[in-house]
């Protein structure tokens, strides 16, 4: 038994029961300090978003650490390409990330640092992959919150090339640790230097080379579950010291595009295939860690008798809990983007139009707003959410191959959690098991602060039954989705998010398979076989324009006879058979959500 003062099994529950109905697990609600902040660039446009979201919110969303660490800010800062220009020279901005003139670092927009391990690390943020800038009418608008124009897969690959040449290029090593250690540092430094970077380059090398072999995402996409699994089970749980499981690394073949965040931390289910439970500050926790994971957040749990499960998830977890509160606080704050451009003449009567085919039910019953339209859904405990509907609407199907994955448990071989994850998990298991496991048993063990080695303290079987809350996020839409996944109904439902701001979110569907709205409103077999997508826009079709000056890359589509492609443009076929006028309709209404 430790020295440490007793908590009490009251003091415990209440605590839970608090964190679960809504209030920030680790913190007060944060307010970030109200100043006065740099503007924007020269001709970028702030967008209206809400009188909740102003330069204050906007900075911390920016730059609020979240516990992602990518390597120590003077590796990066001394990191060079392939070519011998710095890795940051043009602070990423070739990889379409904004710039942020209250960044620290001259880091862009989402790119942050904080303290791990006693040295500053450079690390993402969700603002990273969740802000754009499009282009219309000859001015530049920044989008808070919107599907960012990025590209993660080449800066992935990146990253891997120029830590590669740093550890096989002896000229280019020999800079770097001067650089990092200075001219004369000793030799035993000059080697320490180069075994620690060697620990942190060839794990990501064994990562990025086994996922990121197949064919690029391209700008606005990210294959995100994949990474997120292939981290956590690829790099964290292995019984090596390095603990790589090479072998649970599979392709990051199946990509999606970003979604919009605002109104996501009151939708009640998230991720596209719905399968995480969402709407009170615990489960926004849930799916914020695990989204950390994906982005070079680290984990490594360790066998451990004194802990509760025989598993640490948290000694060695570089989650930011209290950053993890804040960025979720700033996320409930962004409101969708107001339509910026003079409307046309007719505007009003076409949108008054567009309201009603909006609501016009077909031939089955069904209409826009049977998907799309804002349903409270009353909490009782928790807050009100919005329903959303996850629905098979024919759309491509390849992200559910991920769902479906198994592999090997390594450190977690045995492990559960009471009331979470009562069944032990088997040497080959689920590896959305092991995402669970590791997710939920982090927040239980920093939520109920069970100690090592203190046999005194409440166990995790004595947390109120509320904490099944955490097994719902996971259990109650993964388990029909994988049973899809793995079995021949062919069913492949995505969630139905409510179409506020919906006109700065292109590209459309899951996939961002179809450019415009206008398309959209096509059949699959009109709509683009190929596209580039960038952040010029045409405000007549609403989404990508046809042709894209700067970063941009191009989308090649697949028909509904390869639903499986990853790239296919089939499904969701509802006005198609409208008139023109009717769709031109639908489209000032849009303007208007």
């Amino acid at each position: 038994m430790t020295g440490k003062p007793k908590m009490r099994r009251g003091r415990l529950a209440i605590g839970l029961f608090l964190a679960l109905s809504g209030c920030a697990l680790f913190q007060p609600d944060y307010h970030p300090p109200e100043q006065v902040n740099p503007p924007l660039e020269a001709g970028i446009v702030k967008l209206n978003q809400g009188s909740a979201w102003n330069d204050a919110n906007r900075a911390a969303f920016y730059t609020e650490d979240q516990g992602s660490r990518i390597m120590p800010l003077a590796w990066f800062k001394a990191l060079r390409q392939p070519d011998g220009s710095a890795f940051d020279a043009d602070h990423l901005a070739r990889y379409g990330y904004l710039a942020d003139n209250d960044g620290a670092h001259g880091l862009p927009v989402g790119f942050t640092t904080g303290k791990w391990k006693q040295a500053e690390y450079v690390g993402m943020t969700c603002a990273a992959c969740h802000t754009r800038q499009l282009r219309m009418a000859k001015q530049t608008y920044r989008v808070d919150g919107g599907p960012a124009f990025t590209d993660l897969f080449a800066l992935f690959g990146d990253l891997d090339a120029a830590a590669q040449h740093v550890l096989n290029d002896a000229e280019t090593f020999a800079a770097f640790a001067a650089e990092v250690l200075g001219k004369t540092a000793p030799p035993a430094a000059v080697t320490r230097l180069r075994a620690d970077f060697a620990a942190w380059a060839q794990p990501y090398h064994t990562l990025i080379s086994r996922a990121l072999f197949t064919s690029p995402w391209g700008v606005a996409r990210a294959d995100a579950v994949s990474m997120i699994v292939n981290r956590v089970a690829g790099l964290d749980i292995g019984t090596t010291p390095d603990r790589v499981i090479a072998d649970n690394i599979a392709p990051a073949s199946a990509p999606v595009r970003y979604p919009f965040v605002w109104n996501a931390a009151i939708q009640d289910r998230t991720q596209w295939p719905g399968f995480a439970a969402n709407g009170n500050d615990l489960l926004g926790l849930i799916r914020n860690l695990g989204e950390v994971y994906g982005v070079f957040g680290v984990l490594q749990p360790t066998r451990h008798p004194g802990w509760v499960g025989g598993i640490d998830y948290i000694t060695t977890n570089s989650g930011n809990f209290v950053g993890l509160d804040r960025i979720e606080q700033m996320i409930r704050r962004i409101g969708a983007p107001a339509w910026p451009l003079p409307l046309r003449a007719d505007h009003d009567s076409l949108a008054a139009k567009g309201r009603e085919l909006f609501w016009r039910a077909d031939k089955s019953g069904q209409s826009c707003a049977s998907c799309h339209d804002v349903v409270v859904k009353p909490g009782i405990i928790f807050p009100d959410t919005w329903k959303t509907p996850v629905v098979d609407v024919g759309t491509d199907s390849l992200e559910y191959s991920v769902l479906g994955r198994v592999g090997q448990t390594g450190v977690l071989k045995g492990a559960s959690l009471p009331i979470l994850s009562p069944a032990p998990l088997k040497s080959t298991d689920s590896l959305v098991s092991v995402l669970k496991l590791t997710v939920g048993g982090a927040i239980l063990q920093k939520a109920a602060g069970v100690p090592q080695g203190d046999a005194s303290r409440p166990t995790l079987a004595q947390v109120p039954a509320n904490q099944t809350e955490i097994n719902h996020s996971y259990d109650a839409a993964a388990k029909p989705l994988l049973a899809a996944a793995n079995t021949q109904t062919q069913q492949y439902p995505y969630e139905s998010r409510v179409l506020k701001g919906i006109w700065a979110a292109a590209p459309y569907l899951h996939n961002g398979s179809v450019p415009t709205l206008a398309d959209l409103l096509e059949p699959a077999t009109k709509r683009p076989a190929a596209f580039d997508v960038g952040a010029d826009y045409d405000p007549d079709r609403i989404g990508l324009a046809a042709t894209q000056s700067g970063l941009h890359s191009t989308t090649h589509t697949t028909g509904c006879d390869q639903r499986d492609s990853g790239n296919s443009r089939c499904g969701h076929e509802f006005g198609v058979d409208w008139s023109a006028d009717e769709k031109q309709a639908i489209i000032e209404y849009m303007k208007t959500l």
